[in-house]
């Protein structure tokens, strides 16, 4: 069609099931995410997000870092890889590797991750269990640039869920992951559409620096806070 814009070519990267990567896939298939996943990446050859992909017709790679002397090493493939696909943006949703530094520096601006804490709270594993193991009233999940720092980079979006007296972090975690897909699918459609870009090393929403990050909201999406 004349005037049409060309869908926004992102690359996702996995190490698990892959329920986000489902999330975008599901939202663009009806066009509501205005994105091509041109391919979906993974350390992990065997891993159920593989499967998601291919069933939906999209390209998959996969790299085994035992294969490799170094992460380096591993991470310039993979990358390599990666950058194949003309990306404009790559996501990790739910890939479990720390990225090699000088590759995240190529990248910079270009590469998201969504994390299950609010930032910068509890960066690496086990923040379900950390949020409980702190009394937190209210624990979430952010999306955020990826920088060299671990879970450390400016943060765009973030999604909150109050914490339950019976919850332990299975259940907590159970609860706040319907809101981290809608969190990931909301973070993409305003970097595919221009409305948030980082700017030096701050999250810009149509032009101006955000104060703090955006929250999800049940009914509007993400809104400013």
């Amino acid at each position: 069609m004349a005037g049409a814009v060309a869908p926004f070519p992102i690359v996702v990267l996995c190490s698990g099931r892959g329920s986000n990567l489902q999330a975008l896939i599901d939202t663009a298939s009806v066009g509501a995410l205005p994105i091509d996943i041109r391919a979906v990446v993974s350390d992990k050859p065997k891993c159920f997000a593989l499967a998601r992909a291919r069933d939906a017709g999209i390209a998959t790679r996969a790299r085994r870092p035992r294969d490799f002397p170094d992460r380096a090493a591993f991470d310039r493939v993979l990358f390599d890889d990666v950058a194949s696909f003309a990306p404009k943006l790559v996501v990790l949703a739910g890939y479990m590797r720390v990225i090699d530094a000088a590759v995240v520096d190529a990248w910079e601006g270009r590469m998201i991750n969504i994390h299950p804490s609010l930032l910068p709270k509890y960066p690496g594993l086990h923040t379900h269990a950390s949020a409980l193991g702190a009394g937190d009233a209210v624990h979430g999940s952010s999306v955020h640039y990826v920088t060299a720092e671990l879970d450390g980079g400016p943060v765009i979006a973030q999604a909150e869920v109050p914490v339950e007296t019976a919850d332990d972090a299975d259940a907590l975690a159970a609860r706040l992951l319907p809101l981290e897909h809608r969190l990931l699918v909301a973070s993409v459609a305003l970097i595919a559409t221009g409305a948030i870009e980082l700017v030096g090393h701050r999250v810009c929403y149509r032009g101006k620096p955000l104060a703090s990050p955006m929250l999800l909201d049940a009914q509007s999406g993400l809104v400013l806070r």
